[in-house]
């Protein structure tokens, strides 16, 4: 039986690979910046499934940092669309075709 944080690491990794095979394979500045997303989920569930203390407990830094990374990656992600919305308004051209 898989143990429960080897699964979670290996979705994690699966879904970094995905992300990235979007980021260099898509052309479209949103498909990108979803791409760069799912990269950055896949990198929170790496790290919170060997979040664990020496001793088996649970450590709640990393879990506080992944709290943060949420956040700063929510702004990221509205000032890339804020970006992208932006020079579609001034050329009316879709970003990155």
């Amino acid at each position: 039986m898989i143990m429960e944080g080897s699964l979670y690491t290996a979705i994690g990794i699966a879904m970094f690979g995905i992300g990235l095979f979007g980021v260099v394979a898509l052309a479209q500045a949103m498909k990108k910046i979803l791409a760069v997303n799912i990269c950055g989920v896949g990198i929170f569930m790496i790290f919170i499934a060997n979040s664990t203390a020496v001793n088996g407990s649970v450590d709640y830094v990393p879990h506080a940092i992944v709290l943060t990374g949420i956040v700063v990656a929510v702004a990221g992600t509205a000032l890339a669309l804020s970006l992208v919305c932006r020079i579609y308004d001034k050329t009316k051209q879709q970003v990155g075709k």
